[in-house]
């Protein structure tokens, strides 16, 4: 079975501690926006569909929770307003990752028009606000199974040449942790996988914070697939393989602007790169909530940068002095008083994306080289 990293029911939340993978599988519980927040921040809970889906129902239980003990406003405008400020300061986690800003700008709309509805109750706005939320949920699996479907279906019928299965190269980490379940790049692989026609997958390591073997490899491990780690500075020699044979690359994104500039975690511009000119074909799973329309070109996403202590050091487990526990402990990797430059993002121009796959199809470039994203909508 595919891996849950997001457990909900009825106001109860539970999320897959990512800090502690793939040594310990261990939940733990979000109560309330605030929690929430700070999964998204300390990178507990990653990936832009995860992060929009944890943001909307941490808030989700909240409300719950209010309601359920009688402690929410019966003022239909006051819990509009509650609603909007909790949202803002869930999207000011990681807002780079556009699928956060979106479900807030859709889940905003909605508490508004309850708000505005005759005979209106604060109780009837939050009630709104969770089942928006828990819709979310369930559309964004089922939007990864197609996302999956038609990435798969592409590669088969574009990216083979001669090989009757595929060899897929993936960065970071696009499955169930970091969206709410099956993923998008990830998604792909498990489409093909699911069908007979995957020969083997590549993870890359995915340095700094190391999502790739952490869990990418912990995921496809989970799964069974065939697949193989290799850190980032191998992917070169990787695609000179042929013995390896790759068809394809493909990743996530964090955010697609207009013209089809993705931005995605660092190193994938420059997987983009080497795909290129070794001819692979490179493809951004991601679905329609991580466009954005409103950006036209990749220059206008602010990339996000992290601590220096990601990049200067890693984390380990170290066995308990019973033997049987597992204690983490972050051990320094670096020369002390190094300066560090620790973008989370890059930004892979239109150029170097052959497809970009979503629920509703794989889009290409027409014949001048450019993508028209806004068909989708």
């Amino acid at each position: 079975m595919t891996l849950q990293a997001i457990k909900y029911s009825n106001g109860d939340l539970a999320i897959i501690d990512q800090l502690q993978l793939p040594h310990v599988e261990r939940y733990v519980k979000i109560h309330n926006s605030e929690e929430g927040w700070h999964a998204i921040k300390d990178m507990r809970v990653r990936g832009a569909p995860a992060i929009a889906i944890v943001a909307a129902l941490a808030l989700a239980s909240e409300l719950h929770h209010l309601t359920t003990h009688n402690q929410l406003s019966p003022n239909a405008e006051d819990v509009q307003v509650f609603v909007t400020e909790k949202l803002r300061y869930l999207v000011s986690s990681r807002p780079t990752a556009v699928n956060l800003s979106d479900a807030a700008r859709k889940l905003e709309t909605v508490v508004a028009e309850s708000a505005r509805a005759p005979s209106a109750t604060g109780k009837a706005v939050a009630g709104a606000f969770i089942q928006a939320a828990e819709e979310m949920l369930v559309k964004d699996v089922e939007d990864n199974k197609r996302i999956g479907e038609n990435g798969a279906g592409w590669i088969l019928t574009n990216a083979l040449g001669k090989h009757a299965k595929a060899t897929v190269l993936t960065h970071c980490n696009t499955g169930s942790l970091a969206t709410s379940g099956y993923g998008t790049a990830l998604g792909v692989i498990r489409s093909l996988a699911s069908t007979g026609s995957l020969q083997h997958a590549y993870c890359t390591e995915t340095r700094p914070y190391n999502q790739g073997s952490r869990l990418t490899a912990f995921e496809l491990v989970h799964d069974s697939l065939p697949a193989t780690l290799i850190t980032d500075s191998m992917a070169a020699a990787l695609l000179a393989s042929r013995r390896a044979g790759v068809n394809a690359i493909v990743v996530g994104a964090d955010r697609v602007a207009a013209n089809g500039d993705t931005a995605n975690k660092i190193g994938t511009y420059g997987l983009a790169v080497l795909a290129k000119y070794h001819g692979v074909k490179f493809l951004v799973a991601a679905p329609l909530t991580t466009i954005d329309v409103k950006t036209k070109s990749g220059d206008q996403i602010v990339i996000e940068e992290r601590l220096a202590s990601e990049v200067t050091s890693i984390r380990g487990p170290r066995e308990g002095n019973d033997g049987e526990g597992v204690e983490l402990v972050t051990v320094c990797t670096a020369a002390k008083g190094i300066n560090v430059w620790n973008p989370a993002f890059d930004v892979t121009p239109a150029a170097l994306i052959d497809g970009i796959i979503t629920e509703k199809g794989v889009v290409e470039k027409d014949s001048d080289g450019v993508f028209h994203l806004e068909e989708l909508f």
